[in-house]
């Protein structure tokens, strides 16, 4: 019984132990060197998309990010990269395209949020999502890791992807 016990504990405070770890991992800095986490960092920000105000023939969704205190203000450029959509887990097949302007610099962090725009052809059959994925673009290249927006919306072959922005 003693044995069984002290097996027990042992596996909750490994389990717990790898936990924080792991926690520790998704949290760590976008860039070598900080000392706080970087808000650029995929589990650092949250993500939610929006409607917004259709044009002529394409509509478009509004994808904000935002960062809670504690995290280090970064610096974004262009559009998000390897944009995918996905609808209950399965991908849409929709592969996303850019537009504007890349080279323009944002800083993004606490009480700085960013968005982006996702514009969709109107005129063809669209599928339903609930999901986006995409990398964000520092002014350096990539920034790693995959972040993901929640929120509905319709894309379709032609969907393009704008570039990030200050303000929410």
């Amino acid at each position: 019984m003693r044995t069984h016990r002290r097996i027990a504990v042992t596996l909750a405070a490994t389990m717990l132990a790898g936990a924080a770890g792991a926690q520790a991992a998704q949290s760590s800095p976008a860039t070598v060197g900080g000392a706080v986490p970087s808000a650029c960092r995929p589990a650092n920000h949250i993500a939610k998309i929006t409607e917004a105000d259709n044009t002529t023939g394409h509509r478009h969704y509004r994808v904000t990010l935002t960062a809670p205190r504690g995290y280090e203000p970064c610096t974004l450029a262009g559009s998000p990269a390897d944009v995918r959509f996905s609808n209950h887990g399965a991908d849409s097949g929709v592969t996303a395209g850019r537009y504007g302007v890349q080279e323009t610099v944002v800083t993004f962090g606490p009480g700085h949020p960013v968005h982006f725009d996702i514009q969709v052809p109107s005129g063809g059959p669209a599928r339903g999502a609930d999901e986006a994925s995409f990398t964000l673009q520092a002014p350096g290249g990539q920034i790693p890791g995959t972040s993901f927006a929640e929120g509905t919306l319709k894309v379709a072959d032609g969907t393009l992807i704008g570039p990030v922005q200050h303000g929410a």
